[in-house]
């Protein structure tokens, strides 16, 4: 099966096609991205400085678990001082004082792209903070805090850091019948693949209509279109480093990784049931019997027509 970018690929082709010298008139163009983000792309003051604005319902959340630090740590002099109208945060690319580096200009584009990601990593490194200094012997225990995200409506995530592990729960919502046969199809599969195959997958927990016990406290309603899928992370899942990035980035698209692949499954199963059905109709047709080319007359008698 495909996987999912983390990234913004439609903002990576605008700023790649910028610092090209390609197609530099006047741009205002909104894009619409997975989980309900809106992104901004327009040149109000020169053609040759951008403006990249993000909107999201959950921005506020990411903020009080360090959104802030991490936007002034990845984008330091691209941050604009106070966003656009309407909007969460902005970048001000200046297109003219960029890195002249083939290679720095990929890295900034590729940064640029992965804003969404960078905000939605605030939580992660927070309780992944938390758990090292469980294990720190000479800092006393954090007081750990259950952080939810509602970056979707009707559905979240949660996260909290334990003294072994880093707990991530997504809530997901399955309105189609349909989808929730292979919703519960694609979950079972995550559920087992460390069991069978995959030693080293965190452990995931899968459960329908009721809440984790994590989350017994928050009196969230029970729902049958409302599933539970829990991520257990263990210390070797968030060393520091390049470990530690890629669970980030893996974990956040969970949702949408999984909700694209039921809807490739049912596109698929569409595909296959229209060329058997025209397979069906190629074998009625061939099965039609054959229209005698007799004739009867008024008085019995046959005869064939010429």
């Amino acid at each position: 099966m495909l996987t999912l970018d983390y990234n913004n690929a439609i903002i990576q082709d605008i700023l790649s096609t910028r610092l090209r010298g390609e197609k530099m008139d006047a741009l205002d163009m909104t894009v619409v991205d997975f989980d309900g983000v809106v992104y901004e792309i327009k040149t109000p003051t020169r053609k040759t400085e951008l403006y990249v604005s993000l909107r999201w319902a959950c921005y506020q959340e990411l903020v009080a678990y360090g959104a802030n630090a991490i936007l002034q740590r990845e984008y330091p002099d691209y941050l604009a001082p106070s966003p656009e109208p309407n909007y969460d945060v902005t970048l001000i690319i200046d297109l003219e004082k960029v890195p002249e580096d083939q290679e720095a200009r990929d890295a900034l584009v590729y940064k640029v792209s992965m804003l969404k990601r960078n905000l939605l990593a605030a939580p992660f490194e927070k309780a992944f903070s938390e758990q090292e200094e469980y294990e720190d012997p000479e800092k006393p225990n954090p007081t750990s805090e259950l952080m939810a995200v509602h970056y979707r409506e009707e559905e979240a995530m949660y996260i909290k850091a334990n003294v072994d592990r880093v707990t991530c729960i997504f809530s997901t919502t399955f309105k189609d019948e349909t989808d929730k046969i292979f919703g519960k199809v694609f979950l079972q599969e995550f559920v087992d693949a460390r069991r069978r195959r995959v030693q080293s997958a965190p452990q995931v927990l899968y459960t329908t209509r009721e809440p984790p016990m994590e989350l017994k406290h928050l009196n969230l309603k029970d729902s049958d279109d409302i599933s539970y899928v829990t991520f257990v992370l263990s210390a070797r899942h968030f060393e520091r480093g390049d470990v530690r990035e890629e669970t980030i980035s893996r974990i956040q698209i969970f949702r949408d990784y999984l909700h694209y692949h039921i809807k490739c499954s049912k596109a698929y199963m569409h595909t296959r049931m229209r060329a058997r059905v025209r397979d069906f109709l190629k074998v009625l047709n061939r099965a039609k019997p054959e229209v005698s080319g007799e004739k009867k007359t008024i008085s019995g008698k046959t005869f064939v027509r010429a």
